[in-house]
C-alpha cells in the first residue's frame, strides 16, 4: 500500500474503532486496535483508544498503561492529560494528579470532553469554584450534550444556584427521559406536590430491569418524593430497595474499617500529640465534623453567618495533604496504611500544605470553614497541624443519625451505610473513636447537640460563637438568609429556618429498622 492508502486505512480503523466502542461493542473495538496498533505501533491515537477501551470496561491497569504511553509519544495530547488526571486522583495519587493537570492546562485545550474532564478533576480536588468555569466552557463549546450538563448542574447546586440547576436536570430529562442521575437530582432539589414524577421515575425502572446502579438513583429518588407526599411505608420501601441496589455496586471491606479504628486509638494517643510538636499557629480554620447529616450544615451556616467567618465547604484538602506528604498511593481514602504513615509527618509541614491548597477556597474572611464530616478521623493531626483551630463536633440521636444515612445516596463516600447492621456498627466504632479523643485530648474540641440546637437555637449558638472566640452578632440567628455553596444533601433544607422536622423521624420506620436498632443494642448504644 501506498503510505497516502495507509493512513486512509488507519484513519478508518480509529473512525471503526471510536464507533464501536460508542455503542459498547467492546470486542469490535479491540480487534481495531489491535489492528491500528500492529500496522503502526507508535500511533498515539491508537493507544488513546485502547485507554478509552480500558475505562469502558473497568480495566483501569490498562487505562493507565495506555494513556501513559500516549503522552509519551505525543506531549501535546490533552485528552490523554486530563484521562490521567482524573485516573490518578480517583486513585489517591495526588501528586500525579497535579502534575498531569499541569500538563493538561499548559497545552490550553478547547475539547469541551478534556474541559469538563479537567470539571472534573478540580472537583475531586475539592476546587469547586474553579471546576465551574470549565464545565461551563464544556457547555458552550457542546450543548445540550447531558453529561456536561449533568456536571454543570451538580456544580450549581454545590454553589447554592438550585433555580438554574433544575433547569437543567429537566432539560437533561426532556433530552434523555431516562436519566438517572436527573432524575434523582430533581428530586433531591425539589418538593413533591403529587406523585407525577413517581410514576415517571417507576417506568424508568420498570423498563430498565435489574441495573442495581441506574435503579439506586431511581429508588432514592422515589422514596424521597414518597417522603414529601407522607406516604411512608412506600418511602421505606423505595430507601430499602435503592440501599440493597447501592450496596450492590460498592466494595465496603468492613474488617479493614475495623483495622483502622484500631489503628488510630493505638496511634493517637495524648503522648503522640506532645511528641515533636509546633504545627502551623494559624488560627483561622475552623472544622465542623462529625457524621453526615447530622446537623453540620445547619452549624457551619449559623458559623458562617457570621460577618468575621467564610463557608469553604466540604474540602478534601487535609486528607489530601495527608497522600501527598506521605505519598499514600492506595486509592481506599482512609485506611490503617494511611494512617500508619500520617503519624510519622511533620505537623508544620502538614498545616502549612492545608493552608496553602485551602487558599482559593477561604475567602477574605478572618476565618474559615472546613466542614468535611469525616475529618474527625483526623483530629489528632488536626490539633498536631493546626493547635490554634477549633473544632466543632455535631452529637445527634443514634436512630436518627444513622437512618439519615441509610436513606441518603452519598457519592463516593460512607459505604457502610446501605445496610441497617453495618451502618450500625460503623455508628458504634465512631461514638467509642470519639469517646477517645475526648478523654486524650480534653477540652480541645466542643460538642454541639443537634436537637438542642434546633429546639433552642439561641443559647447553643451563643455558646458556639463564644467557643469559636468571636464577638456575638445577630446575624447568626438568621442563617437561613444567607446566600452561598452548600455541598451536601442538606442544600434546600438549610435555606429555611431552624425545625425539628427531622428530631424523631426514625420513628415513623420503627418497625422496618429494627435490625439498625438491634445492632446499636448489642453495641451497647441505647436509643431514647
Amino acid at each position: 500500500m501506498t503510505q497516502n492508502t495507509s493512513d486512509a486505512a488507519l484513519q478508518s480503523l480509529l473512525k471503526n474503532g471510536f464507533s464501536a466502542l460508542s455503542r459498547g461493542d467492546f470486542a469490535s473495538a479491540g480487534d481495531c486496535c489491535r489492528e491500528i496498533l500492529q500496522a503502526q505501533p507508535d500511533l498515539p491515537q491508537g493507544h488513546f483508544l485502547v485507554g478509552l477501551l480500558g475505562l469502558e470496561s473497568k480495566d483501569r491497569k490498562t487505562a493507565f498503561s495506555a494513556f501513559q504511553s500516549t503522552v509519551r509519544l505525543d506531549p501535546d495530547h490533552a485528552a490523554a492529560w486530563a484521562q490521567l488526571a482524573r485516573l490518578y486522583m480517583t486513585e489517591g495519587q495526588v501528586n500525579r494528579a497535579d502534575a498531569a493537570l499541569r500538563e493538561t492546562l499548559r497545552i490550553k485545550p478547547g475539547d469541551p470532553m478534556v474541559l469538563d474532564l479537567i470539571g472534573t478533576t478540580l472537583t475531586l480536588m475539592g476546587e469547586h469554584s474553579a471546576a465551574q468555569a470549565f464545565f461551563a466552557r464544556a457547555n458552550q463549546q457542546q450543548p445540550n450534550f447531558p453529561p456536561f450538563m449533568q456536571n454543570l448542574a451538580n456544580n450549581l447546586v454545590y454553589h447554592g444556584d438550585t433555580a438554574d440547576a433544575d433547569t437543567i436536570f429537566r432539560d437533561i430529562i426532556r433530552l434523555q427521559p431516562d436519566s438517572p442521575q436527573a432524575h434523582w437530582a430533581l428530586a433531591s432539589s425539589t418538593r413533591a406536590e403529587d406523585d407525577s414524577h413517581i410514576q415517571a421515575m417507576q417506568q424508568c425502572v420498570a423498563r430498565r430491569g435489574d441495573d442495581p446502579r441506574a435503579n439506586a438513583f431511581y429508588y432514592y429518588a422515589i422514596g424521597k418524593e414518597f417522603e414529601d407526599l407522607q406516604q411512608w411505608p412506600d418511602a421505606f420501601d423505595a430507601f430499602a430497595n435503592g440501599a440493597a441496589a447501592r450496596r450492590a455496586t460498592v466494595d465496603y471491606d468492613e474488617a479493614a474499617e475495623i483495622d483502622m479504628f484500631r489503628c488510630l486509638e493505638e496511634t493517637y494517643t495524648a503522648q503522640w500529640l506532645r511528641e515533636n510538636a509546633g504545627g502551623n499557629p494559624d488560627s483561622s480554620p475552623i472544622f465542623v465534623l462529625g457524621q453526615p447529616r447530622t446537623g453540620t450544615t445547619l452549624v457551619e451556616r449559623i458559623i458562617t453567618s457570621h460577618s468575621q467567618v467564610h463557608s469553604a465547604g466540604e474540602l478534601q484538602q487535609f486528607g489530601l495533604g495527608l497522600r501527598r506528604l506521605a505519598d499514600y498511593r492506595n486509592p481506599k481514602r482512609f485506611t490503617a496504611e494511611l494512617f500508619t504513615a500520617a503519624a510519622e509527618l511533620d505537623a508544620a509541614r502538614l498545616g502549612a500544605l492545608y493552608l496553602q491548597t485551602t487558599a482559593k477556597m477561604r475567602g477574605n474572611t478572618p476565618r474559615f470553614v472546613d466542614k468535611l464530616p469525616q475529618n474527625y478521623l483526623m483530629i489528632p493531626l488536626i490539633l498536631k497541624a493546626l493547635p490554634n483551630a477549633r473544632i466543632v463536633h455535631l452529637v445527634r440521636n443514634p436512630m436518627d443519625a444513622c437512618f439519615a444515612s441509610f436513606k441518603q445516596l452519598f457519592a463516593d463516600a460512607y459505604l457502610h451505610s446501605y445496610e441497617q447492621g453495618e451502618m450500625a456498627r460503623h455508628h458504634a466504632r465512631y461514638r467509642r473513636l470519639m469517646q477517645t479523643w475526648r478523654e486524650r485530648f480534653p477540652g480541645r474540641f466542643f460538642d454541639i447537640e443537634y436537637e438542642d440546637t434546633a429546639r433552642n437555637l439561641e443559647p447553643n449558638a451563643r455558646a458556639l460563637i463564644d467557643y469559636l472566640g468571636l464577638p456575638w452578632e445577630d446575624a447568626c440567628l438568621e442563617f437561613h438568609q444567607q446566600a452561598g455553596a452548600v455541598t451536601t444533601a442538606s442544600a434546600v433544607q438549610v435555606r429555611e429556618p431552624a425545625h425539628t422536622r427531622s428530631i424523631g423521624r426514625w420513628r415513623r420506620y420503627e418497625k422496618q429498622l429494627q435490625p439498625m436498632l438491634d445492632a446499636l443494642g448489642k453495641e451497647g448504644i441505647t436509643v431514647e
